[in-house]
């Protein structure tokens, strides 16, 4: 992985103890590279690679020195970067720690979801302008989280994670993914609706599609054109799934009102309006696992080796098919 002291969050001492109590662990720092001949070395040794953020590629040269290897679990979310399909050719198993990284994401949504609903950003910012003058009857009316349609874009691990979170209130909740059935989709709290139909009568739009070449784009001017006056849209999926020209003149005009965690490019290029918009929430791609949150990451990846050793099927597998629908 990219270093000793990402390794030492995600792995502290007593989850490095937890791990010495299943496994072997045959060396003491992290390796950045696998080209040299310590590293091949060690290579040699591993029946388990923990990979985690900035790892090599592990390719076909890198196997060839790991001919003991069994498994690579990925304390981090996707490895399309890193992993490719001569891992699984070889018969060696990969898995993700996404779903520990996927948390912090929903329970990023859903406070934003909530302070959406009671238009809390726009309140501050009246609050702000007219201070001592503010008057609460100068509100919305409109505001409060009671009956509220919330639309959720992509069943993925996330919006999954999201609707799950969203269950104990009193939402309206619409869903938009092309592969669950409305049957599926009231299994998860939601009805299944064409996309038009979820951004035309959503007060509430969070966005957790994955990067495909058909969604990227997939919100543009037609779509944000249907979203009602007033509404706020949520990204935490990924900027380049919005055209961003068009996201600016809706929250130009005032129109809209966006949670960005993810934006295209990122960061935005300096002086962009978005910084200084009073109806824009911009936050620098946090929502994923950060700080003590990567323990949580650190914890998966540990489990599956603790699976391996027990013989018990992974938690979280990947499988070369999954790789095209990963961020």
């Amino acid at each position: 992985m990219r270093d000793n002291q990402l390794r030492s969050q995600l792995f502290p001492q007593a989850l490095e103890e937890r791990l010495a109590r299943t496994a072997d662990v045959i060396h003491d720092g992290v390796l950045t590279e696998f080209s040299s001949e310590q590293s091949k070395e060690v290579l040699a040794q591993c029946e388990v690679l923990v990979t985690g953020w900035g790892s090599p590629k592990v390719d076909d040269q890198v196997l060839d020195s790991a001919s003991r290897l069994r498994l690579i679990a990925h304390s981090a979310g996707t490895v399309k970067y890193h992993i490719g399909g001569e891992t699984w050719e070889r018969g060696i198993a990969v898995t993700t720690a996404a779903q520990a990284n996927a948390w912090p994401v929903a329970e990023y949504t859903l406070a934003f979801i909530l302070l959406a609903g009671k238009k809390a950003f726009s309140a501050a910012h009246q609050l702000a302008t007219d201070q001592s003058a503010f008057v609460k009857s100068s509100l919305s009316p409109d505001m409060g989280n009671f009956g509220t349609t919330v639309g959720i874009i992509g069943a993925s691990r996330v919006g999954r994670l999201v609707l799950e979170l969203l269950r104990p209130f009193n939402f309206d909740i619409l869903l938009a993914t092309p592969e669950l059935s409305a049957e599926q989709a009231a299994e998860l709290g939601a009805r299944l609706v064409p996309l038009d139909q979820l951004l035309a009568q959503s007060r509430i739009v969070s966005l957790h599609a994955p990067i495909l070449p058909e969604t990227i784009g997939m919100i543009g001017r037609n779509q944000l054109a249907l979203m009602p006056d007033g509404a706020t849209f949520i990204n935490t999926a990924r900027g380049v799934l919005v055209d961003h020209d068009a996201l600016r003149e809706e929250l130009l005009s005032g129109r809209l009102s966006a949670v960005l965690d993810v934006t295209d490019p990122e960061p935005l290029p300096e002086g962009d309006v978005l910084y200084s918009l009073p109806n824009v929430f911009l936050t620098p791609h946090i929502a994923g696992a950060l700080g003590n949150e990567l323990v949580m990451m650190g914890d998966a990846a540990v489990a599956e080796i603790e699976h391996l050793a027990d013989g018990r099927p992974y938690r979280f597998p990947v499988t070369s098919g999954d790789l095209a629908m990963m961020a």
